[in-house]
């Protein structure tokens, strides 16, 4: 059986899982799922630790819920699998790419593995929920495992840079060290914000020019 996550996470997600508040989520979301369609499937929801290895990690792009829709959700934030319709967000962060990114071109799949394969951690701050639901796992201590992954990831590794799209995921700011590591803010790239400052925010370009300036390698966010 493949492992739930890369071992270089062993020793900070082990100790997490085993804690008491871990254990009453894991009830909880076996029996949703016994109860009803959960997204994503069992073996994907720990797939960004899976694809990403803990010292690798150089952008993290925080989520808040998996995508609730059929076939959507596969363990990375703002990601679909190949074949899928792009959901909104996606569309308006390609759309923010195609300006960005010299020959950045619209892509054919929403799929954004390779991303995660060069160190874009694409961590959702709640890894499960009920089709069609949205938010319905929130509060139920995701939440607590997910701050406690940012802030072990603020306090292990140096030049990271933590993308943060949105009131919710702007909220995780306290828990990231400024000095240290590059802190980007922006709306929400859904509909009903991204003309308020996500278009044009460049977050893409200034990752890159920051892990230019630290000496780390740059990520190619080309996807065709």
């Amino acid at each position: 059986m493949e492992k739930l996550f890369d071992e270089s996470w062993d020793e900070l997600l082990k100790p997490l899982l085993k804690q008491e508040r871990m254990r009453h989520l894991s009830a909880f979301v076996q029996q949703e799922r016994r109860n009803h369609i959960v997204y994503p499937p069992q073996e994907l929801v720990f797939n960004a630790f899976r694809l990403t290895a803990l010292p690798d990690v150089k952008v993290v792009i925080l989520g808040q819920d998996p995508y609730h829709n059929v076939g959507q959700a596969h363990g990375l934030s703002f990601s679909v699998p190949d074949g899928i319709m792009h959901p909104p967000s996606l569309k308006n962060i390609f759309a923010e790419l195609t300006t960005d990114i010299p020959g950045f071109s619209y892509p054919k799949s929403g799929d954004l593995t390779k991303w995660a394969e060069q160190g874009v951690l694409l961590l959702n701050a709640t890894l499960t929920v009920r089709a069609h639901q949205a938010a319905s796992h929130q509060k139920q201590g995701w939440e607590e495992f997910t701050d406690q992954v940012i802030a072990q990831i603020s306090k292990e590794l140096n030049h990271v840079v933590f993308v943060l799209w949105g009131a919710y995921a702007q909220k995780k700011s306290v828990l990231i060290d400024h000095s240290k590591h590059l802190v980007l803010k922006a709306v929400h790239p859904s509909p009903l914000s991204v003309y308020r400052g996500f278009f044009g925010s460049k977050h893409f370009s200034k990752s890159n020019e920051y892990l230019t300036q630290k000496g780390r390698k740059i990520i190619d966010w080309h996807l065709d």
